[in-house]
């Protein structure tokens, strides 16, 4: 069989050996799709992508009770180049959010057809999004996390937040992070911005009032 000329190279994850044998026929029934390598685990997911630098990860999102979804925006950082391609049984339109927000361009349940997974990964090797429609009008109503964070504030800022209450530096909360002072300084600057308090005392009662410090 002569080679695709300009591959779209993919890497599949998940934790049964027999559903990636199956995704490896079902995706290289596609001319221009090339299965460059499996992978068993998240660490494993990970080390391939960073080895392979892949178009296209189709990644379970649980595989042997443990959660890939924490590991996307990593993947992310560590092969920008990379996108991802969530491949679940969860219809839970929270989840499908919290992974198109991690990262992930595409959500495609397992008990789809195997035309909108071929889709899906398509259209993620093109840098474009896609999730099932009818699912994707349940993550449009359904309220974020967003919504529900105090004073619009994001992950990353609650968590600065939360250890300033508790006391910690500028230079320990970013080598707690894995941040630059810099990074945590405009944090920090955001944050009182946003919940309109200027001294830590204040920011360590609000802390108390939003639950941070339960």
């Amino acid at each position: 069989m002569n080679e695709p000329t300009n591959p779209i190279t993919l890497v599949v994850a998940d934790d049964h050996q027999v559903v990636r044998a199956g995704l490896r026929m079902l995706l290289e029934s596609e001319p221009r799709f090339v299965v460059s390598a499996e992978a068993g685990s998240v660490a494993d997911a990970i080390a391939a992508v960073e080895r392979l630098a892949p178009r296209v990860l189709v990644l379970d999102l649980n595989m042997g009770g443990e959660s890939s979804l924490d590991a996307i925006p990593g993947l992310r950082q560590r092969a920008p180049e990379t996108q991802i391609v969530v491949l679940t049984m969860q219809s839970d339109p929270g989840f499908a959010g919290a992974a198109l927000r991690a990262g992930a361009l595409g959500y495609v349940l397992k008990d789809a057809a195997d035309a909108e997974l071929l889709a899906a990964v398509l259209e993620a090797s093109e840098g474009r999004s896609y999730i099932n429609p009818q699912l994707g009008a349940k993550v449009a109503a359904a309220p974020s996390d967003e919504d529900r964070r105090p004073d619009g504030l994001s992950p990353r800022e609650l968590e600065v937040l939360q250890m300033i209450a508790l006391g910690n530096t500028n230079a320990e909360i970013a080598g707690a992070l894995t941040l630059s002072v810099r990074t945590v300084e405009s944090h920090r600057a955001h944050i009182h911005q946003k919940v309109q308090l200027s001294s830590r005392a204040e920011l360590v009662a609000y802390a108390r009032d939003q639950g941070l410090l339960d």
